[in-house]
């Protein structure tokens, strides 16, 4: 099947960007870093939190079709709820946040969820932590932002330190520039669990925090909008130096990464997949944040571009500069029966261990909850890839 044939083009677009000439696969820019063969693949599937109600049904739905974690966004409804409602409804599914946001919360808030959730769950919830913009955290949350980078870094470091006081190792005794924390008398400690310490992700993009995943965290959330080239030549060669500098290997961080899918089982349904798709990359593209992504495959000024389209309210034409060369470096199309395999060769050897996250299963058990099952072949496959 030629993907590249199955997307409507765009007509009549005066592109202000201007593509280099730059193969997929992009330039290798750390030679230190190799990615392993020997990688074990996982599909996952990414949620919105629901009505509490309504989320057991789809927890379960996503157990029986082979799914190895569901992992909850926060947006209007909080994560860590929607992950208890699932606990609550399954014996084997992972469930984590990716993510909840981090500022808005006290570390002893997120390490007292986090500890109830991983005793509820036998060991199965995962805290998965982000920054979140700005101007959210500031006027939606009313709370401190800056400096990003460092208070998260503080954040993760003592949630760590305090699950360690939770289960007795040491008295609670962290000193940070943004974060103290002295005091648990036992009757406020939960006390120790059976289980491990739940482990900690954050999600990142840029080389700082790429770093510091590798550095402080057990895995990292790497954003929607990536390609192969952009993790194998750029981000994950920052995981694996942050994890050096610690005296840790890629084999301690669990890259987790969520892939935006166009698949059916015509030309017709993935083409019109692939159609809303370009929306989604015009949407994040759009961000500055994501620039360094798009040029590393010479798709220089299209951040620019798609954002002066947002600015002005144009997203046709926004949406048109997504051409089927954009879409198909970050996003995958495939029919059904080719989709574990696409995937399969789309991240083999990436890192030792690897989550392939999709957001496309949500939207299936939205419109039929059956569509679900059609996950479980993709699932095997992927987990069968040598």
């Amino acid at each position: 099947m030629n993907l590249h044939r199955l997307a409507r083009p765009q007509k009549g677009v005066q592109k202000g960007w201007r593509r280099r000439d730059r193969p997929i696969a992009g330039r290798p820019l750390d030679r230190n870093y190799r990615p392993s063969m020997a990688t074990n693949l996982t599909l996952d599937m990414m949620a919105s939190p629901l009505p509490l109600r309504q989320v057991g049904d789809l927890a379960r739905r996503a157990e029986s079709a082979g799914f190895g974690a569901m992992w909850f966004t926060e947006g209007a409804r909080t994560a860590s709820l929607s992950c208890a409602a699932s606990a609550l409804a399954t014996e084997r599914l992972g469930l984590g946040t990716a993510i909840a946001v981090a500022f808005p919360r006290s570390p002893m808030v997120t390490a007292q969820m986090a500890w109830e959730l991983a005793e509820a769950t036998g060991g199965r919830y995962v805290v998965g932590l982000g920054t979140q913009v700005k101007a959210h955290v500031e006027r939606r949350y009313s709370s401190p932002y800056a400096p990003p980078g460092p208070r998260l870094r503080e954040y993760v470091r003592a949630v760590k330190a305090i699950f360690r006081a939770f289960r007795g190792e040491e008295k609670l005794t962290f000193e940070g520039e943004h974060y103290s924390f002295n005091l648990l008398p036992r009757m406020w400690s939960p006390g120790p669990i059976d289980v491990a310490d739940p482990p900690v992700y954050i999600s990142a993009v840029l080389p700082w925090m790429s770093r510091m995943a590798g550095a402080e965290c057990d895995g990292i959330h790497i954003h929607p909008m990536h390609s192969p080239g952009w993790l194998a030549d750029v981000q994950l060669p920052e995981v694996a130096t942050g994890a050096a500098s610690a005296g840790r290997s890629m084999k301690d961080v669990t890259v987790v990464c969520p892939v935006i899918i166009a698949v059916g089982d015509t030309d017709e349904e993935i083409a019109a997949a692939r159609d809303a798709n370009r929306a989604t990359i015009a949407f994040y593209g759009s961000t500055p944040n994501y620039a360094p992504v798009l040029e590393h495959h010479g798709f220089d000024g299209l951040q620019g571009e798609l954002n002066a389209c947002q600015r002005s309210g144009d997203m046709a034409t926004m949406i048109s500069l997504v051409d089927d060369d954009v879409l198909d470096h970050y996003t995958v199309s495939a029919t059904w029966s080719d989709l574990g395999g696409v995937l399969a060769d789309r991240y083999r050897g990436m890192a030792p261990h690897t989550r392939v996250m999709t957001y496309t299963a949500l939207d299936h058990w939205r419109s039929n909850p059956d569509l679900l099952d059609r996950w479980s072949d993709v699932a095997r496959h992927l987990a069968d890839a040598d």
